[in-house]
């Protein structure tokens, strides 16, 4: 038997706002703040953000230049364009320096202090 598309779609919304509940709950009636733990779930959760986007908008990428270049020529374009990418935000990450940079880890009590 399977399933009605509008009967999926509900058991789907379902499924990822028990899941939130569920991580909001951990939260919640966790004892003490622990950082560790945080930082490799906001790490995981970031990771399957990225993996999402990168895939919907790789393939979509991938068509449009498929169509211009051919198939071999268009998903090495592709492929180069995406760790161009990366290497660039590297570049940049590398040249803004440390103490501007609003992405840079630091304490509360250094962002208190005035430079």
């Amino acid at each position: 038997m399977e399933f009605p598309v509008v009967l999926n779609a509900f058991l789907l919304t379902l499924f990822a706002g028990l899941s939130t509940g569920i991580g909001s709950a951990l939260a919640f009636f966790a004892k003490k703040t622990n950082t560790r733990f945080l930082s490799v779930s906001l790490g995981f959760s970031a990771g399957v953000m990225i993996y999402v986007s990168f895939v919907e908008i790789l393939f979509k990428a991938s068509e449009s230049l498929t169509v211009t270049y051919g198939e071999n020529k268009g998903w090495w374009f592709t492929v180069a364009a995406f760790f161009g990418g990366i290497l660039l935000i590297a570049l940049i990450d590398k040249l803004i320096p440390a103490v501007e940079n609003p992405h840079e880890v630091r304490l509360i009590e250094d962002m208190e202090r005035k430079p």
